[in-house]
């Protein structure tokens, strides 16, 4: 019985901690997308310049690109596109996480994040110590939940023990 509360200590301690972890990696995340977006920004506007100097808007040289017989230039077009896209939705997200309240910056993360910067945050991710609100209130809410999770599995293998020990009567 002893070793079934620390177990369960043990993992709501996990739990917690790795929640708690959530604010911080959102941040981090934050800081990368700015760069990504940065770099996103400098590719949109050597295309829009590009476009410019040939006479058509962004949209009319990417149809231009796409129609174009030359495969190279095909492929091009379309890989400019998804870049494009990838930018207004990165501008989206960090509009979104500016003007959002504490804890939907989290949320809003967590909902659709960028697999390429989420990678990027997870190998580069430095924990730090949860000292805002967010963190403490995640860390709490995470503790709960593993010792919900471990209650519940044990509530289960219970069930189980009794139904054997009265067949075995």
């Amino acid at each position: 019985m002893m070793f079934a509360r620390v177990l369960t200590l043990g993992v709501a301690l996990v739990s917690g901690t790795v929640t708690s972890q959530l604010p911080e990696f959102a941040q981090q995340y934050r800081q990368r997308m700015g760069g990504a977006i940065d770099a996103l920004e400098e590719v949109k506007a050597d295309f829009v310049a590009d476009a410019t100097a040939t006479h058509r808007s962004a949209s009319a040289a990417l149809t231009h690109m796409a129609q174009s017989a030359d495969e190279f230039v095909q492929l091009r077009g379309k890989s400019v596109e998804r870049s494009l896209d990838r930018f207004e939705a990165l501008k989206e997200q960090q509009l979104a996480m500016e003007t959002a309240a504490v804890f939907e910056r989290v949320w809003i993360f967590m909902k659709e994040p960028d697999t390429k910067i989420s990678r990027a945050t997870w190998e580069d991710f430095e924990p730090a110590v949860p000292v805002t609100v967010e963190g403490g209130v995640l860390a709490g809410l995470g503790f709960a939940v593993g010792l919900f999770m471990l209650r519940l599995a044990g509530v289960g293998g219970r069930v189980r023990r009794r139904r054997k020990l009265q067949r075995s009567i």
